[in-house]
Formats: C-alpha cells, sequence, structure tokens
C-alpha cells in the first residue's frame, strides 16, 4: 500500500486478548514501509511484550508516561502526539473508549490520544456483550460525533468460547482503513 509508505502510525495496544493481533498489524505496517510507533497499556502488557514490537520496529515500545529516551524527550505524549501521520488503537477495549469520551488521562496512551490532532482510528474487540452494552454504544457515537473514526468487530469465534460481534477486524481491513484515512488528510 503505497500510501502507507512513509507514514508514521501509532499503534495503541490496549489488554485484550486480540493484543496478539497487533504484532501482525505493525509487522505488516512495517511491510509497507510505515514506520510504527507502539504504545502500550499496563494491560495489554499482559497479553504481549514490548519486547515484541521493539523487534518488530526496531525501537522501544512506550509503556509508561514516565519513559525517556533521547527520541521524545521529556513530555513523550506531546512529542508522539505530535509527530505521528495518525492513531489507531487496535485493539480498543471498553476502558479506553470510555476513558476516551471522558477526557482521562491516567496513562501514557490516554494522554497522547487527549493531546493527538491528527486523526484516530479506534478498532474494537471485546466480548459481545461488553461491545453491545448501551453505556459502550453511547460512549461509541459520542466519540464518532468528535470525529474519531471506528472499524467495526466482526463475528465470529470469541476468547470467551461463544460466538457473537466483537473480534477485532482482520489486519487487511485495519490497513484499508487506514490507507483510506490517509488519503483524505
Amino acid at each position: 500500500m503505497s500510501v502507507l509508505k512513509g507514514k508514521t502510525i501509532l499503534v495503541g495496544v490496549t489488554g485484550s486478548v486480540a493484543a496478539y493481533k497487533a504484532c501482525e498489524l505493525v509487522s505488516r505496517l512495517m511491510d509497507c514501509g510505515a514506520h510504527a510507533k507502539v504504545v502500550m497499556t499496563e494491560s495489554a502488557m499482559k497479553f504481549v511484550t514490548p519486547l515484541t514490537f521493539e523487534s518488530l520496529t526496531g525501537e522501544q515500545a512506550v509503556t509508561d508516561l514516565w519513559t525517556r529516551t533521547a527520541l521524545y524527550g521529556s513530555t513523550v505524549h506531546i512529542s508522539l502526539a505530535q509527530s505521528v501521520d495518525c492513531a489507531i488503537i487496535a485493539p480498543a477495549t471498553a476502558n479506553i473508549i470510555g476513558k476516551m469520551r471522558c477526557g482521562i488521562c491516567d496513562d501514557v496512551l490516554n494522554c497522547i490520544l487527549c493531546a493527538i490532532q491528527k486523526p484516530v482510528i479506534i478498532a474494537p474487540a471485546m466480548n459481545e456483550a461488553m461491545y453491545k452494552n448501551v453505556v459502550v454504544q453511547d460512549n461509541i457515537a459520542e466519540l464518532k460525533k468528535r470525529k474519531i473514526l471506528f472499524i467495526e468487530p466482526e463475528e465470529g469465534k470469541l476468547a470467551c468460547g461463544v460466538s457473537g460481534k466483537g473480534r477485532l477486524a482482520e489486519t487487511k481491513i485495519i490497513l484499508n482503513f487506514l490507507a483510506d484515512t490517509l488519503k483524505s488528510c
């Protein structure tokens, strides 16, 4: 995908069992010539390690607000918010969606999302009952009004063993959505 070549994409990874799919997404972004900057929540690190993303990108995954590197300086959240062409949160939990709606900045990913002035794309992944919950749907509707973009989750077998809507969209769908978003910027 030539539109992704040379673009810097922030990939936010949250605490869903689908976090392992973010590894494939990052790998494919790199294959397309994009530069992926990975930011992980504490819960995401229960599923995938920062070392995995560091191996894929060649740079440190950002895991906390207090990360100090020569690349980002003392305000990692502002530096990252200003240095990317867009952000994708994949997988996005009900937790991050709710915090985004309320402007809660209690970790590095939420602080970046509060400061970013570029397109933000959310790819939810959660149990179907959680996804259909009225509060989650209300949060999604409000974020859409605020111009946050959403990639619908897919139907299929979920980690809890039931089938339903809540699976993280396939990597190809996410990449196409990213490309279309960047074309229109």
